[in-house]
C-alpha cells in the first residue's frame, strides 16, 4: 500500500481505529497478584434487585430453570437475611457489606467501600478489570465506588448503562470521536486493507488484534442487538447481554449486573412472575456463554442474591409490595456456582446479603476491612 491509499483508507476507518486505540492504552486483561491457589480468575455477581422472593424463583422452579442448575450444580443458601432499606440501600449493601439506611430517591455517594474498591486496592488491578453493568437509573452508578479517603474513584468500577453505552471517561470519547455504525462491505474491505498496512510494522499485530477486539464490542452494543431488546425485562436483558458480551471479549477479573424491572411487582404480579422467568432465561445465556468459552469455562464463579423479597400477600391492586416485614421479604435464597465451591450443597443456616462482599475479597485474596459480613459459611470444596 502506498502512502496516497493508506491516507485515503485511515481517512475512512481513522476515527473508530482512533477510540480504540484510546480504549486500548490500559491492558485490557492484566491480572494482579493472587493471594491464594484458588481457580477462580473471573467472577459475575448479579444483584437481582427490585425485589424477588423466593416463592417464584425456587419455590416455582419452573420459573428458574437456570437458577436451579446454577444451585444443583452448586451451592444454595436458602435463608440469606437482608434489610428492607429500599431498592437503593439494599442493592449496595450487597456490594459494600454493610447495610446503612439510605433515603428512598437518595442519589449521593456514601463513604462505604465497595467491594471494587477491596479488589482493586489489595490486588492491584487495573481499572479494567472491575466492571458494572446496570439496568439504567441514576442511583446505580453509585454502585460503583465511595467517597472513603482511603478508597475512592480510582479504585472503582467502571460502569456501563442497560444500552451498552460506557460512562464517564467512555462517553468523553463517544463526544470526541463520534458513535460508531455498522460499516458497509466497501468500508470494511478499506479497514481490513489498513489494518493489514499496520499490522506489517514490528509488534502491530497484536495491538491491532485488541484494537479489533475493541471495535466489536462497540458494534455489537451500539448498534444492534443489545438496545432492541424489548418487553417487561428489556433494561434487565439489556445490561445482562452486555454483561455477557464484556465478560467474553474483555476477560475482567470481576463483572457485577444490577437489575430492577422485578419491582413491576408492586401493580403487576403477573407482569413481576414474567420478569423472573425472562432474566433466569436471559443470565442462561450468559451462563452458556461462560461454559462454552475455553478460559472462561473452569475460571468463572458466578453468584446470584436478591437485595430483598417481597411480602407474603398481594396488595389491593393485586401485586406485591415490600413493607410488611415476612419472611418472604426478609429472607431470600443466594446461589455460588464455580470452580471452588461445593457441588449440590444446601446451607439452611441464617447467612446475610452483606456477607457477599466478604466472600469475594476472601475468594480473590483481598480484605474487606469495613464490612461487617463475614464470608459465607459451608462455601468451598
Amino acid at each position: 500500500m502506498d502512502r496516497r491509499t493508506f491516507l485515503k483508507t485511515a481517512a475512512a476507518a481513522g476515527g473508530v481505529l482512533a477510540s480504540a486505540r484510546s480504549v486500548q492504552a490500559q491492558p485490557l486483561s492484566a491480572l494482579g497478584p493472587l493471594a491464594s491457589a484458588r481457580k477462580t480468575r473471573h467472577l459475575v455477581l448479579v444483584a437481582f434487585a427490585g425485589g424477588v422472593r423466593t416463592r417464584e424463583t425456587f419455590g416455582s422452579p419452573q420459573n428458574v430453570p437456570t437458577l436451579q442448575a446454577l444451585a444443583d450444580d452448586g451451592v444454595l443458601y436458602t435463608r440469606a437475611r437482608t434489610s428492607n432499606l429500599g431498592h437503593f440501600g439494599a442493592a449496595l449493601a450487597i456490594f459494600t457489606g454493610l447495610a446503612e439506611q439510605r433515603g428512598i430517591r437518595e442519589n449521593t455517594r456514601s463513604d462505604d467501600v465497595t467491594l471494587f474498591e477491596y479488589l482493586r486496592k489489595d490486588l492491584g488491578w487495573g481499572p479494567n478489570e472491575a466492571w458494572i453493568a446496570t439496568s439504567g437509573g441514576a442511583q446505580q452508578v453509585n454502585y460503583a465506588y465511595g467517597t472513603h479517603s482511603d478508597y475512592g474513584s480510582k479504585y472503582g468500577a467502571n460502569t456501563l448503562d442497560g444500552e451498552g453505552i460506557f460512562n464517564r471517561e467512555f462517553k468523553s470519547l463517544l463526544d470526541t470521536w463520534g458513535r460508531p455504525r455498522t460499516w458497509s462491505e466497501a468500508e470494511e474491505r478499506q479497514l481490513a486493507a489498513l489494518r493489514a498496512c499496520l499490522a506489517s510494522r514490528k509488534g502491530a499485530a497484536a495491538a491491532q488484534a485488541g484494537a479489533a477486539q475493541v471495535e466489536r464490542f462497540l458494534l455489537q452494543e451500539l448498534t444492534r442487538g443489545t438496545a432492541d431488546l424489548t418487553g417487561p425485562n428489556a433494561s434487565d436483558a439489556k445490561a445482562l447481554r452486555v454483561a455477557r458480551n464484556l465478560l467474553v471479549l474483555f476477560r475482567p477479573r470481576i463483572t457485577a449486573v444490577v437489575l430492577q424491572d422485578a419491582d413491576i411487582a408492586h401493580g403487576n404480579y403477573g407482569g413481576y412472575v414474567e420478569v423472573v422467568r425472562r432474566n433466569d432465561e436471559a443470565l442462561g445465556t450468559l451462563w452458556q456463554a461462560v461454559k462454552q468459552d475455553p478460559e472462561l469455562a473452569d475460571s468463572t464463579a458466578i453468584i446470584v442474591v436478591p437485595e430483598f423479597g417481597r411480602d407474603r400477600d398481594l396488595n389491593s391492586r393485586r401485586g406485591l409490595d415490600h413493607g410488611d416485614g415476612s419472611e418472604d421479604l426478609a429472607y431470600v435464597s443466594c446461589t455460588c456456582w464455580g470452580p471452588d465451591f461445593k457441588k449440590k450443597a444446601i446451607v439452611k443456616e441464617d447467612v446475610g446479603v452483606v456477607d457477599v462482599t466478604p466472600t469475594i475479597c476472601d475468594l480473590f485474596g483481598a480484605k474487606s476491612r469495613l464490612a461487617r459480613g463475614k464470608r459465607l459459611p459451608g462455601l468451598y470444596a
